[in-house]
């Protein structure tokens, strides 16, 4: 077996286990899953060098509170996912750079994002909102977008239109901003808040291209 990889079943198992395993506030852990040309489907804490990938990561882009990723110069995500964007935004009255900024923070525009919650896809849509929102495939981008547009316009409506508390209950749910009657005193909920306002900011300078 080659060194820092998992495979199959028992692979799988130890990948859960190890993603379990990580606090939520550490360096963000990567774990890379492929398949071999055998058929056999592999993990690893490193990229394959010949075959396609996907990266399941524990946690959001933009959650984790040591992050070494510097978002005030990160490369930005201009034209992904256009037509998505601007339907689900007419269709919910949301700013495009807005959704934008959420699937940056989010998934970093990996469709594939599965975080340790069991968050999916670009908007990281838990199981039982997905399916709230009518959700049918939540790793197909369209439905994604939709699905995570229609709950983050749910969530302004709810608190009247602040955006601040909306994003805040995006990340740590709706009951922990009310319960602390405002943006809950998380770490990883803050730094959350502080990196959207940043790529928000960031987007809406660039407007114009999208």
């Amino acid at each position: 077996m080659r060194q820092g990889t998992l495979r199959t079943a028992a692979g799988a198992l130890a990948c859960l286990l190890l993603l379990a395993s990580v606090p939520a506030h550490s360096k963000q852990l990567k774990v890379y899953q492929y398949t071999q040309p055998n058929g056999v489907v592999a993990f690893s804490d490193k990229p394959p060098a010949d075959s396609p990938f996907k990266v399941l990561r524990y946690d959001c882009f933009a959650c984790g509170v040591t992050s070494s990723v510097n978002f005030h110069t990160t490369p930005l995500f201009l034209q992904q996912y256009h037509q998505e964007i601007q339907t689900a935004a007419r269709q919910y009255q949301l700013e495009p750079s807005l959704l934008r900024a959420v699937i940056h923070a989010e998934s970093g525009f990996n469709p594939r994002a599965y975080s340790k919650a069991g968050a999916q896809g670009l908007m990281q849509l838990m199981p039982d909102t997905a399916k709230e929102l009518g959700v049918g495939d939540v790793w197909l981008p369209r439905q994604n977008i939709q699905g995570g547009a229609a709950y983050l316009a749910s969530l302004l409506q709810q608190f009247n239109g602040n955006r601040r508390l909306a994003l805040a209950a995006y990340n740590a749910g709706p009951g922990a901003v009310s319960r602390h009657a405002g943006v809950p005193p998380y770490a990883e909920t803050r730094a959350y808040l502080q990196r959207v306002d940043i790529l928000l900011r960031r987007y809406q300078q660039q407007s114009t291209t999208l």
